[in-house]
């Protein structure tokens, strides 16, 4: 199969996953410090304090991707690094650390992608209410204020926000997320929140980077298909949820009249204030997209009690308000080492969706990637032909699409390096090169290699 020159291949990290380094050069907490050091919040109890090390080892870090002959680099920005409590005074060593991984970045010939929030909010503003404060927005403007003067001259893409739905329905309506905090309104308050600081910060940025940057926000889409009678009423709830909370604000500017119906019972939408929508639609340069597995789901018949998608059981700390009564089926294998379905039919499918729904707006996969138990051979090779499957099966289904008229820009695997799997500790390794945590040694899987001749190949 041949890869288009114009087509991006790359790789993501995620700050809090891969920094460490967690109280040194003047960073301030995060709420995933303060999440994770909460004894049985996260898998053996670890925390992100030492992670990948990536801070203390940026410029080998650098030279590794340059030998796998990235395209593009997606990163984070660790809010608390660069403002430790959210706001005021800079934390000048922390805009120094990004700003030698961008000039390290061009100097191997790497586009830097930059994402402004992954979910480290400082704890300073989770303490004054965090994403349920409607002030949190114009302090994230603020925040992006600050970054775009600093490294606007140098950064190809901005990505306001990674999962934004993660941040609201897992942090603030399940709790199994950093804050931890459960509600059934909350987590649509906090999604109205993130939008706004979306499109804030967009609007805070176009001033102060360069002309031809682009503008970009990477949603998780979730893709549903109906099991039964009941199936077509349940995806039409999960779905509005899931996917439209975000994406109808952000690309149409008004709110999902199917969301609000779903939710009728949980909010009136009055934290919605006249011009918020107006702010929340930006332009786009293109949307990010990212995609792990897929779901079906049927209308919950009453009788015993499901887990539901998100680990959390039906009632009070759903991640799915106005939708408990929604069932979250056992999806059939094979499956990776966190239970996910593998389905890249259904990545095609997405793709396919996005691009007849809104036909003038590129789209970049900015994560795909699966976590699998790496096979370590007596000569330190790490032999993970799953992962390789995995990622060849997806990127196919994405160059297929893209063949048949979906405008698809690239693709980012998920991700560079093991790392620090939020409520799953390090017992999950989704990286194309293994870490291992008592020496923070680095070595390429066969997946890294796989992924290398790719990208010098343009074909595989």
């Amino acid at each position: 199969m041949h890869v288009p020159d114009d087509f991006v291949l790359g790789a993501a990290t995620a700050a809090y996953q891969i920094e460490g380094a967690a109280t040194e050069d003047g960073r301030g907490p995060s709420i995933w410090d303060t999440f994770s050091h909460v004894p049985g919040t996260i898998l053996d109890d670890d925390t992100g304090d030492t992670a990948a090390d990536h801070y203390h080892r940026l410029e080998p870090d650098l030279d590794l991707m340059a030998d796998l002959g990235l395209d593009a680099y997606r990163f984070s920005i660790s809010w608390p690094r660069v403002l430790p409590r959210g706001r005021g005074q800079v934390n000048r060593a922390g805009l120094d650390f990004y700003s030698r991984l961008v000039d390290g970045l061009l100097e191997r010939g790497i586009a830097p992608v930059a994402t402004l929030y992954h979910w480290d909010l400082p704890q300073a503003l989770q303490d004054t209410g965090g994403w349920l404060d409607r002030s949190t927005a114009a302090v994230f403007a603020d925040y992006a204020h600050v970054v775009g003067t600093a490294l606007g001259d140098r950064v190809d893409t901005w990505t306001t926000l990674n999962e934004p739905w993660c941040s609201a329905y897992l942090g603030y309506g399940s709790g199994g997320h950093a804050p931890g905090l459960t509600g059934r309104e909350d987590p649509l308050v906090a999604a109205h929140h993130l939008s706004l600081a979306h499109g804030s910060a967009i609007a805070a940025l176009k001033p102060v980077v360069r002309p031809d940057a682009k503008f970009s926000v990477t949603l998780n889409f979730h893709v549903f298909t109906p099991d039964g009678p009941t199936g077509p009423a349940a995806v039409e709830k999960v779905d509005a949820l899931a996917n439209d909370t975000f994406l109808v604000p952000m690309v149409e500017g008004r709110l999902s009249e199917r969301l609000v119906r779903v939710t009728e019972d949980v909010t009136d939408w009055a934290f919605v204030h006249d011009g918020d929508l107006a702010t929340i639609a930006q332009p786009l340069s293109n949307l990010g997209v990212n995609y792990y597995s897929s779901n079906a789901v049927r209308m919950w018949d009453g009788r015993g009690e499901r887990e539901l998608a998100d680990g959390h059981r039906r009632g009070a700390t759903s991640a799915w308000p106005g939708a408990e009564d929604v069932d979250f089926l056992a999806m059939p294998g094979p499956h990776t080492a966190m239970g996910w379905n593998i389905d890249p039919d259904a990545l095609g499918s997405l793709l396919r969706g996005l691009s007849v729904r809104y036909p003038d707006l590129p789209l970049v996969i900015t994560e795909n990637g699966a976590a699998f138990d790496d096979e370590v051979a007596p000569d330190g090779a790490i032999h993970d032909d799953a992962r390789i499957d995995y990622v060849r099966r997806h990127l196919a289904a994405a160059l297929d699409a893209r063949a048949d008229g979906v405008d698809l820009r690239g693709y980012f695997v998920w991700s560079l390096l093991d790392n620090f799997e939020w409520r799953y500790g390090y017992a999950r390794r989704f990286g194309i090169v293994r870490v291992e945590y008592d020496t923070l040694e680095r070595t390429p899987k066969d997946s890294a290699l796989w992924y290398r001749d790719v990208i010098a190949t343009r074909t595989f």
